[in-house]
C-alpha cells in the first residue's frame, strides 16, 4: 500500500518535543508530544508519519544533536533558520508549543523556509574546543586585571609581564604587605595560574590540530592569521563550495553593511554582524595584527594603511577583516598559498 506523503514539524524544548503531522492538503493527521530524544521522536514518526517527505526543526540548543541522530535513522530531517521561522510563527495570535509545531509543519509543507547547513559533530567538537579556549582566555585576562586593580588600592602597581613572570611580580609586591592583603590576592593568583595551565593544554591541542590540517597550514601563510584563526575559519565555513563567490564569505560572517531601501530612501548602515561572532572577532584581531605588527610588507598591508588615512582606523580594520575573509576562502577553494605581491579584489 502506498504511503500517504506527509510533513512534520518539531518544536523542540529541553524536556519535551511537540510534534505535528500534516498531510499533503495541510490537514492535521496527528499531533502530540514525546521526550526530546532521537529514539522517541523516530518511533513516533514511524508510527504516525511513515510517509514523511520532510521533518523540520528550528535551530536551537539540541538541533545539531537531533539532526544528526535522526539522519542516522534515515529520516528526511531538515534544520530551518529560527529567525525565518519566527517571522512566520509570529502571525499566530497564541504562541504555544503545539501551535509552533503546527506552524513549522506548514512551513516545511509549502517550502517557505531557509535550510541551515548543519556542521558535522567533529566540526562542532573543534568549535567547542575553540570556544572553551576563548572562555579561558577571557577569564585569565579578567583575573589578571582584577589582581592589578586590587593591588592599586594599596599603592602597588604591577607592570605587564608575560607567562609566569606575572606570578613572580605579584608575589614580590605582596611579600611585605599585611596578612589580609596576602589572603585576598593569593586565592586569585592560584586560580589565575590554574587557568593559564589549562589554557596551555588547549594551546597544545590547537597546535597539533593545525599541524595535521593541510588547509589550516595553507591559510596560516597569510600575515596575521595564526593557528586559532585558521582553525576557526575552517570549522566555520567547513565546505568552501557552499559559496559560489568568495565575496559571499564576508556577508556570511556579518562583515558587509546593512542596506535599507524603500521608495526614495536608500541608505547603507553599519556591518550586519550576522553569522559567527567568534570568527568575526578573530578576523578583527588578524586584521589588527596585519596592519600594526606585520613585519613583512605586502599589498594587503599597504592597502589597509592607506585606508586608515582615508576613513580612519576602526573602519579600515573592518574592511581588512572582510578582505581577509574573502582571501582565505579564495585560497581554500583554489588550493593556493598567500603571495605577498598579490591581494584579492573585494567586489
Amino acid at each position: 500500500m502506498r504511503q500517504q506523503p506527509c510533513y512534520v514539524g518539531l518544536d523542540v524544548s529541553l524536556e519535551q518535543t511537540s510534534i505535528c503531522v500534516l498531510n499533503d492538503a495541510g490537514a492535521v493527521v496527528w499531533r502530540g508530544k514525546c521526550a526530546s530524544a532521537p529514539d522517541s521522536i523516530a518511533a513516533i514518526l514511524r508510527k504516525h508519519a511513515p510517509g514523511a517527505v520532510r521533518v523540520g526543526l528550528e535551530t536551537g540548543l539540541l538541533s545539531t544533536w537531533l539532526f544528526h541522530e535522526l539522519k542516522k535513522q534515515d529520516l528526511p530531517v531538515i534544520c530551518i533558520d529560527a529567525r525565518h521561522a519566527k517571522a512566520a510563527l509570529s502571525l499566530r495570535v497564541n504562541k504555544t508549543d503545539t501551535n509552533d509545531a503546527h506552524g513549522i509543519s506548514q512551513i516545511v509543507r509549502v517550502g517557505w523556509y531557509r535550510e541551515v547547513v548543519v556542521k558535522s559533530m567533529d566540526n562542532h567538537a573543534l568549535r567547542a574546543m575553540l570556544s572553551a579556549r576563548a572562555h579561558l582566555v577571557a577569564q585569565s585576562v579578567t583575573l589578571a586585571n582584577s589582581i592589578r586593580g586590587l593591588l592599586k588600592v594599596f599603592g602597588l602597581v604591577i607592570r605587564r609581564a608575560k607567562g609566569g613572570r606575572f606570578d613572580d611580580l605579584v608575589r614580590a609586591a605582596i611579600a611585605d604587605q599585611p596578612a589580609m592583603v596576602v589572603a585576598i590576592i593569593e586565592p586569585l593568583l592560584a586560580v589565575l595560574m590554574a587557568t593559564r595551565e589549562q589554557l596551555a593544554g588547549y594551546e597544545r591541542i590547537v597546535r597539533r590540530r593545525a599541524r595535521a590540517d593541510q588547509v589550516a597550514r595553507r591559510l596560516m601563510t597569510v600575515p596575521g592569521v595564526g593557528t586559532v584563526v585558521a582553525l576557526a575559519f575552517v570549522s566555520t565555513i567547513e565546505d568552501p563550495d557552499r559559496f559560489k563567490r568568495s565575496s559571499s564569505g564576508g556577508a556570511y560572517l556579518g562583515l558587509t553593511p546593512r542596506r535599507y531601501q524603500s521608495g526614495d530612501v536608500d541608505r547603507a548602515g553599519r556591518i550586519s554582524r550576522c553569522g559567527d561572532g567568534m570568527m568575526r572577532s578573530y578576523l578583527f584581531e588578524a586584521a589588527n595584527v596585519l596592519l600594526r605588527r606585520s613585519a613583512r610588507p605586502c599589498r594587503l598591508h599597504s592597502w589597509g594603511r592607506a585606508l586608515i588615512e582615508r576613513i580612519g582606523g576602526r573602519k579600515a580594520v573592518v574592511a581588512v577583516a572582510r578582505k581577509l575573509a574573502v582571501l582565505l576562502h579564495g585560497m581554500w577553494r583554489d588550493g593556493s598559498e598567500f603571495r605577498f605581491g598579490d591581494v584579492v579584489t573585494v567586489k
